[in-house]
């Protein structure tokens, strides 16, 4: 029985090949959507869960109590003894391992030279989290003088040599000795790193007291069977405890988090790349309901070919079991087909979905788990797309379909109207959510930065630049390479130090808890990054020696402090006394489509990461970064040079939302194209099953730009209609998206208007080709043959 199923299904496969190829195509192409975004999404889910301890493993963060605008702010970076702290002091935590952000160094053997980034851990790193030891074991990092590489770099700089206890010169400065080798991290981990070194020597004993400085990322590993909310309460006021000026505390984030639900609101978790999954996954689902519509529309469309059908079957005794047994086996012949070129168009379209959402991401075909989920995928979707189809053909009674009585019954169109609309919603819905983000990132990019981006180059303090550094910047600037030069404490572009705990004159005591942006800087601030200085002056150590003591804001800082005339006054920061001595427009440090925070910008000669300098206007920029690098070469022999441009960097702040903008706008044109195969098959049925009211129409008089107009005009109305739905619905959920951001566009109705026009448009054209041809074709033919 389920063989002649087959049989049959195959002889109206090949006997009706305009439909079935567009069914095919439709549901391939929808198929392979979906598969591409399925695949992601079970990636995005896996970030982190590798790790044999992942139930217990936390993430330190930061939380300020309440401050006097009732804002609660949160930061992920802590202070140095919190690590000891919670190892010594708290029985519920089985181990802790503090992780300094990505280091750039300078690796020599032989007459090798590499760089490579890597991370500096505690050394119960290696116990914590599950990066498998290819060669030593977890105690690897006890020794400070001691290295973990990955496989790759020590590939890179031992070749085929056993790396095991081979000394490295790092730096140019220190040795170390390798102690064990690990796997590559995999791509779903957000510990990226070529080498481990351990954090010790880093932290060294200053900073391991120093409660008030936040500038690591803590982990913990709790002991199964621990209250975490317990726990949070208990660990809360440890920083405060220490020192009665932090007006923050701390909470654990469990490491299923930390990918998809890093963005917090007021002290709790609201979202994070959560948003962009549940996103795409919405679009997976609505993609392949679309694919389904087109096989449900087109199939019901035959209707009344296969009423006849299905009418003599009945009359020799078939069930309706039996009948909608063989529509739901043709369903699923034509997935199953759909899903081999699904699968076939995935690997090539696999690449560039790799580049449209930044993730590695591969699909393993020898996991026979793989072709179980595609086996359930495909019947899945083969009882979807057939089940009304089946039933609704299944439901013909064999006495008014032998007549010919049902085609005048007007619920076989109504359906399918339904169905047409549902699609172009989707599709319109799309559209709109497209031009809204676009126009909210050009919105956002045109945004003033606070200072002039182009000609500006940053480059990390390695090496001896620091030792070198005024003779450095004497040879760029008299060589006409550079304008201006200023050391800084971080890149302009990175927002990555934060504190609270200063005090000012007539201070409201609510503003205890205020979060200030901290920044360092040597001098020539002002002039290299073309701030515009409202009031006072630039930290100048060459003029003002005592300027270590010096400390400049933004206006942000000025108006929320409620200092009338600053120049002079002064912060209190600990036992430390700071003189503010200049006012700076505000700029960007973070993200630009939110606020900016207040910010203090302090005159410090040790707190130097970053060299940034301005190249001359009026020599070409390759000439000046020719010569700039000599000059770097001269003072800072051992490295590269490892420039980049600030605008660059500046633009990498809209990569997320560049990255949901494009990936809006793929699958939109995918949804329209799957859509608009759909209409067209639709519109060839209808100019085939009114080929007789064409001829008659024509031979009566009609032109050919009214029987054109006869065809389109239905197929309009529902894309009118579907604009209609969709206005709201695209309003509602765009609405919602761009309540995440402070500085935003307010939507426009044009957007809703050139949205359906788009629509209707594309509809036109989609029909045009079947409405011509019908419009054209000889009538006599058409009536002869009815």
């Amino acid at each position: 029985m389920i063989k002649n199923y087959f049989k049959i299904a195959w002889r109206n496969l090949w006997k009706n090949k305009v439909f079935s190829f567009i069914n095919i195509v439709g549901l391939a192409t929808g198929m392979c959507g979906a598969i591409l975004i399925f695949t992601w999404v079970q990636n995005e889910l896996s970030f982190d869960r590798f790790h044999k301890n992942a139930e217990n493993l936390y993430k330190v963060w930061n939380r300020s109590y309440k401050d006097a605008t009732g804002n609660i702010y949160t930061w992920e970076v802590t202070s140095a003894p919190i690590a000891a702290e919670l190892k010594q002091k708290y029985p519920e935590v089985k181990s802790v391992a503090r992780v300094y952000w990505p280091n750039d160094r300078l690796f020599n053997y032989k007459d090798k030279s590499i760089i490579a980034t890597g991370l500096d851990v505690d050394p119960e790193f290696l116990s914590m989290f599950s990066f498998p030891m290819i060669n030593g074991n977890k105690r690897a990092l006890n020794d400070q003088k001691s290295i973990v590489l990955t496989s790759s770099l020590a590939k890179r700089i031992f070749g085929d040599e056993d790396p095991t206890d081979k000394v490295l010169r790092i730096n140019d400065k220190d040795n170390y000795k390798v102690a064990g080798v690990v796997k590559d991290p995999p791509a779903n981990t957000q510990f990226q790193f070529d080498y481990l070194v351990s954090i010790v020597p880093l932290v060294g004993t200053s900073e391991a007291n120093n409660w008030s400085n936040s500038s690591f990322n803590t982990y913990v590993q709790l002991q199964p069977g621990t209250n975490v909310d317990a726990f949070d309460k208990k660990i809360m006021g440890m920083i405060t405890q220490h020192d009665p000026n932090l007006k923050f505390g701390i909470f654990l984030h469990p490491s299923k988090k930390w990918h998809l639900n890093s963005r917090f609101e007021n002290g709790v978790a609201v979202g994070g790349a959560i948003e962009t999954v549940r996103l795409l996954l919405g679009i997976a689902v609505l993609i392949l309901l679309i694919a389904c519509i087109n096989f449900m529309n087109l199939t019901t469309a035959q209707s009344e070919k296969r009423g006849k059908e299905v009418g003599v079957r009945k009359v020799i005794g078939a069930g309706r079991l039996s009948i909608i047994k063989q529509f739901l086996t043709e369903s699923i012949l034509v997935t199953a087909i759909a899903g081999l070129i699904g699968i076939s168009l995935v690997q090539l379209a696999l690449p560039y979905f790799q580049e449209l959402t930044g993730a590695k991401i591969f699909i393993n075909y020898s996991d026979p788990y793989l072709w179980l989920a595609g086996l359930a995928f495909i019947l899945l979707t083969g009882l979807v797309a057939g089940s009304y189809p089946a039933f609704y053909l299944s439901s013909f009674r064999p006495v008014k379909v032998l007549k010919g009585l049902f085609k005048s019954q007007a619920q076989v169109i109504n359906p399918r109207k339904f169905l047409v609309v549902t699609q172009f919603t989707v599709a319109i819905v799309l559209i709109i959510a497209t031009v809204i983000i676009y126009q909210q990132i050009n919105y956002v990019q045109s945004r003033d930065t606070g200072y002039v981006r182009n000609n500006l180059i940053e480059h990390p303090i390695n090496g001896t630049i620091n030792k070198n550094f005024e003779a450095l910047k004497n040879d760029l600037i008299n060589s006409g390479t550079a304008v201006a030069v200023s050391k800084t404490s971080m890149p302009v572009t990175l927002d990555a130090s934060n504190g609270t705990g200063f005090n000012w004159g007539d201070m409201d005591p609510a503003h205890k808890n205020l979060n200030f942006t901290r920044f360092g800087t040597t001098g020539d601030f002002v002039k290299t990054f073309g701030f515009k200085l409202v009031a006072g002056r630039d930290i100048d150590f060459n003029k003002y020696p005592s300027d270590s003591s010096a400390v400049m804001m933004n206006e942000a800082a000025l108006k929320v402090m409620g200092l009338k005339d600053p120049i002079g006054q002064t912060i209190l920061s600990g036992t430390n006394k700071l003189t503010i001595v200049g006012v700076v427009k505000d700029f960007i440090v973070g993200s630009p489509s939110q606020d900016i925070n207040p910010m203090l910008v302090f005159g410090t000669k040790n707190w130097s990461n970053s060299l940034t300098f301005r190249l001359n206007p009026h020599k070409s920029v390759s000439a000046s970064l020719k010569q700039a690098e000599a000059i770097f070469k001269k003072y800072n022999p051992a490295y590269p040079f490892q420039y980049h441009f600030v605008d660059q960097a500046y633009a990498e702040k809209f990569k997320s939302e560049e990255r949901t903008g494009k990936i809006a706008f793929t699958f939109s044109c995918l949804t329209i194209i799957i859509s608009c195969l759909g209409l067209f098959g639709l519109a060839a049925y209808m100019a085939e099953s009114r080929a007789k009211e064409i001829g008659i129409r024509k031979v009566l008089g009609a032109g050919v730009a009214n029987l054109m107009q006869l065809l389109t005009s239905d197929f309009v109305a529902l894309v009118l209609v579907s604009v209609v739905i969709a206005a709201p619905i695209g309003w509602w959920f765009m609405n919602k998206w761009l309540q995440d951001f402070n500085y935003r566009i307010q939507i426009s109705w044009t957007i809703f208007l050139y949205s359906g026009l788009a629509a209707v448009i594309i509809a036109v054209i989609t029909v045009s080709y079947q409405a011509a041809k019908a419009a054209l074709a000889n009538p006599i033919k058409s009536i002869k043959t009815e």
